[in-house]
C-alpha cells in the first residue's frame, strides 16, 4: 500500500513495527495502555470502561 493512501491504523502499526526493529529491547516490557486502547478501538474502549464502572458499582453495593 502506498504511504499516502494507508489508513491511520496501518500507519500506526507500520511505525510500531519500525520502532520494534530499531529497539527490540523495548518489547520485553510488554504493551502499555496505548497498545491496549489502540488494539481495542473506540467501541472496545467504551465497553472496557463500562465494565469497569459496573464492577465498581457492584463492589460498592455488596461490600460497603
Amino acid at each position: 500500500m502506498n504511504k499516502n493512501n494507508e489508513t491511520p491504523q496501518a500507519r500506526r502499526e507500520r511505525l510500531r513495527q519500525e520502532e520494534l526493529k530499531r529497539n527490540p529491547s523495548a518489547s520485553m516490557h510488554g504493551g502499555g495502555l496505548q497498545d491496549l486502547i489502540g488494539d481495542l478501538g473506540w467501541r472496545g474502549t467504551g465497553l472496557l470502561f463500562l465494565i469497569i464502572v459496573i464492577a465498581i458499582v457492584i463492589y460498592l453495593a455488596f461490600f460497603n
